[in-house]
Formats: C-alpha cells, structure tokens, sequence
C-alpha cells in the first residue's frame, strides 16, 4: 500500500511541489517557536541562585555622583538594621531583575583561560541576604582585608572557565586588556549558580568582587536588604523615610524582588509572544492554503477515484488513501527541514540557545503540528471524494 502511495505522489510531484513547500514553510515556522518555547522552558527549570520572597532592593538617585565613603555605608546599615523587620543589610552595584549588565575580560595570569564574565560588585553581606549558598570555599569577609588582591566569588560556570579542571578556591586571576598593571582577583569562593537577570536568564560566567566601604572611587547605589518573614508591602514608606532622614537629597525607588521578578519575566516573555502570534496567523494563513490545495487536487483526480470506486473500492480506502497521502508529503516536507535544521546545533551557530534537549524536544512539538494540521486540512476533502458515487464521478468532466 504504502509502495502504492509513493508511486502516485511522484507521478503527480508537480503538483505537490507547491504543497510540500508549504508545508516545510510551516513546519520551520513552528520549529523557530517551538526551540524558543522549549529554552524558555529549560532556563525556568535551571536555579538562579538566589531567593526573593522576602528580599527587597533600594535604588539610590542623586544629582551629584555618590562619593565612596565608608562612614555612609556604616550608617546606613546601622540604621536600617535597627528597624525590627530587618534581618540583613548589603551593597551592591546593580540591581537584580533588571537588563543592566557589567561585562569584563579576564584571565589567568599567564594569560591562559581568557573568558567574558559578567560582574557584580557587592559587599561582604551580601550571600547572606541573598540566601546563596556556596559550593566550595567561603564568602568574604573581614578577614580579607589587606588581601594581596581583591577577593571574589565566581559562579561554577566561571570557576570552570577560568580554572578547567582545578579547585577554584585559592586561585589567582587577572583584568584582561592592555593595562600595564591589571587588577588582580582572588577566588576565595564557588557558587552553584548565578543568574542576576532571573530564569529567562542564560547561564553566563558570573564574578562578585568585594565592595570594601571607602576603597576606590566608584561607590554603590543598589541597598539589598532582607526582611523578615511577612513584612507587609506598607513598610515601604516607613524603609524610605529612613533612608531619607538620613540623606534628605537622596530619591530613592524601592520594590521587593517579587514585584521585580514578576515585571523582568513579563518582559523576557514578549519577544516569545510576539513570535507565537506572527506564527499562529501565518499558520492559519498556511491551513488556509493547504485546505486549497488539497480541494483543487481531490477535484481533479475525481475521475480516478471513480474508477476506484467502480472495480470496487470501498469508500473508506478512498478517505484512508487522501489522508495517508497527505500525511507522507508532511513526512517528506519534515525530513527535508530536519535536514536543514539539524546542521544548527551540529555546527553550533546558535550556541546553548539550540542545545540537543532545545532540538529534539522543538523537532517533536514541530512535527506533531503539522501532522495534525495536516490531518485536520485533509480530513474534509477526502470525506468528499470519499462520498462520491461511482455513476457521478465516471460522468464527472
């Protein structure tokens, strides 16, 4: 039968060539939504390394730059901590659940293990307010100040890029970059993970250097603090007031990581809405021209089938022979974009983004699509000429 049914496609194949092409149009179509659904659906999974239910963040605005100076930041917390709803207090440069991004170069300092790593500078409460807990190693603390370099805690991916094969903990690494002197980093700890921008994130190389209140000149504007259980949302006011008392020149936007994270995955999820509902009309506008097609061929091969119907075929085969036609030339127009598709993650073009998991997982929502819309386009005409009687096809002209 099915020896049968290839013989006739290829006797018709210019017909069918337009049909395939829209069907290998569809399928590639559905596959681009597919992969992104299925990322999506991976990076939710993956831990960000952080808690947020009862964290909330403090944003400093000034007109003036904010000067480094320690006995400000001493203040602050001193202050802060005496509200009885806070737990913890620390500093760090950016926010969380936000796109702004810090990216440096960095190496060994024989300048082997060149990687990209994103940075975040925060002070030494900062694993503690944020509840991440270390893998190998320590945070830092005061027992590293007067280090010989400045003491950081990497994210696995970074420790991995950085020192492939070895304990993280303990080494040294440099700035990257033409600088005669590059400032010099030391592990003193391993995180799992660390994805600032929250779970649409992708796993990137991740460093925290130590912010040391009145070292340097750049100054952090991030207040990161840790709320005890069941802090109602009015303790905003009473958190701003407080912070103004002290610096009345100060504006200051405060939003718990709730609210932040719900607005940053809101955000992160257009670009795959936006996509699936382009291609839920292109779709519908594929359906629209599979259903012709189909229709126009049922029509022209009325006299075949009433050929059919007259050496005996039951009406049945007939309807079994339309849809089963239909569904080898989506197996056809599949396996030409599985062809096409798979040389992506096989040369890498699109790196973790297209992973195998990514692959397979979007190949099969992709092909189970157009299978069933290639079944739901074929059902109607092949009922049609199914119903046919031989006297009306045979006089059919």
């Amino acid at each position: 039968m099915l020896r049968h049914l290839l013989k006739l496609l290829w006797k018709r194949k210019s017909r069918n060539l337009m049909l395939s092409l829209e069907i290998l149009l569809a399928f590639v179509l559905v596959f681009a939504v597919a992969a992104f659904a299925v990322r999506y659906l991976q990076l939710q999974r993956l831990p960000t390394g952080f808690a947020y239910h009862d964290q909330w963040m403090a944003q400093i605005r000034t007109d003036q730059p904010l000067r480094n100076d320690a006995a400000v930041y001493d203040q602050l917390r001193r202050t802060l901590l005496e509200l009885p709803e806070v737990e913890r207090v620390a500093f760090a440069a950016l926010p969380v659940y936000e796109m702004s991004r810090r990216i440096g170069d960095y190496m060994r300092p024989d300048g082997s293990g060149h990687t990209r790593i994103d940075v975040q500078d925060v002070s030494d409460d900062y694993g503690a307010v944020m509840a991440m807990p270390i893998a190998s190693g320590r945070w830092f603390s005061s027992v590293d100040d007067g280090a010989d370099a400045t003491p950081v805690v990497l994210n696995r991916l970074a420790a991995e890029r950085l020192f492939a094969g070895k304990s993280a903990p303990g080494q040294l690494f440099v700035e990257g970059g033409s600088a005669a002197h590059p400032a010099r980093y030391r592990v003193v700890g391993v995180v799992e993970h660390f994805r600032s921008h929250g779970e649409y994130m992708d796993p990137v190389p991740f460093m925290l250097p130590r912010f040391r209140p009145g070292e340097g000149d750049d100054a952090l504007t991030t207040i990161m603090v840790k709320l005890r259980p069941g802090t109602p949302r009015a303790f905003e006011s009473k958190l701003s007031a407080r912070i103004r008392q002290l610096h009345p020149a100060w504006s200051v936007l405060i939003t718990p990581l709730t609210e932040a994270r719900a607005s940053m995955l809101g955000l992160q999820l257009v670009p795959l809405k936006v996509l699936a509902v382009v291609a839920a009309f292109l779709l519908v506008m594929v359906a629209f021209g599979l259903f012709g097609v189909l229709w126009q061929n049922t029509t022209r091969r009325i006299p075949e089938i009433g050929l059919r119907r007259a050496l005996g075929a039951a009406s049945g085969s007939i309807y079994r022979q339309i849809v089963a036609e239909q569904l080898i030339l989506s197996s056809g127009a599949i396996f030409i974009g599985l062809v096409l598709l798979i040389q992506l993650p096989l040369t890498g073009a699109l790196g973790d983004a297209l992973n195998w998991t990514v692959f397979w997982g979007a190949l099969a929502l992709s092909a189970g699509v157009i299978y069933l819309l290639s079944l739901l386009c074929s059902l109607y005409p092949g009922w049609r000429a199914a119903q046919l009687s031989p006297t009306q096809a045979l006089h059919y002209e």
